[in-house]
């Protein structure tokens, strides 16, 4: 069995998606659970973790409700305000499926926004709670992230997507992810890669991105996602399922393909 460890759904007239503008019109339309049903069965997806795709309360009791009625979702990542209330947040999102949260650190324009002691804070009560933190940044915040990681090491902590790298990747990427890698709460997510490459991407394209981030984490922190649908920006879920198989090492497999994230996920 396969877990895909990073996917979304959203009902676009819910209305919180303010990222859907017109460079994404290809996937803005609702993406739900029969969408993804043909191609689970297709790729052997056993389990997958939802992830938010709006920062909103509203969305994450959304994607609570689905989780309760889709057994394929094994769990969701949500979203709180993380300078509000977070008490109260996390009460009204309490739900057996709620596996972590995911403030979206990539579209805030401070850099360094998730080391504000506000914000340490409220990640020390995610800790508190037995919560993760999906962790969506770019190259510039790998250094921030280590000094988070510092702060809260209670914090079990996942980087989606690699960290987005350019291509081809730099030094500056090298060094941060392996400066991440060094604390053992971190993980990091095989995902995404499709679309930070963009056309042309491949085994050959991809494979010094994947060979880094498993050297550096080893198989046992890596977890594979999809991102759909947000990977039909670029590419077909088997097709980067099947590239993906090819960049892992076989023995790799078993832990990148399902156990990395049944333990993370604690599903």
């Amino acid at each position: 069995m396969i877990i895909d460890a990073h996917q979304h759904f959203w009902r676009i007239a819910r209305g919180d998606y303010g990222w859907m503008d017109d460079r994404v019109a290809a996937i803005r339309h609702d993406r739900l659970p029969a969408d993804l049903h043909p191609l689970a069965r297709a790729g052997g997806i056993g389990g997958t973790i939802l992830v938010q795709a709006a920062p909103t309360v509203n969305e994450t009791l959304f994607l609570l409700e689905m989780a309760q009625s889709e057994p394929l979702v094994r769990g969701v990542v949500g979203w709180i305000d993380l300078e509000g209330d977070v008490d109260a947040q996390l009460r009204q999102v309490d739900h057996p499926a709620l596996r972590g949260i995911r403030p979206m650190l990539q579209d805030i324009p401070d850099t360094a926004w998730v080391l504000r002691d506000e914000v340490v804070s409220g990640l020390r009560k995610i800790a508190g709670r037995g919560l993760r933190m999906d962790v969506l940044i770019t190259p510039r915040h790998l250094p921030v992230i280590d000094r988070l990681a510092h702060l809260v090491p209670e914090l079990p902590m996942v980087v989606d997507h690699c960290a987005k790298p350019t291509f081809p990747v730099t030094d500056a990427w090298r060094q941060g992810i392996d400066a991440l890698a060094a604390h053992p709460q971190v993980f990091c997510k095989l995902s995404g890669l499709a679309n930070e490459h963009g056309p042309g991407w491949s085994a050959d394209t991809l494979h010094g991105v994947a060979d880094h981030v498993i050297g550096a984490f080893g198989g046992t922190r890596v977890m594979w996602g999809s991102d759909w649908p947000v990977l039909e920006l670029a590419g077909r879920y088997g097709d980067w399922l099947t590239v993906a198989q090819q960049l892992v090492a076989p023995e790799d497999h078993p832990d990148v393909f399902a156990e990395t994230a049944a333990r993370f996920y604690d599903i």
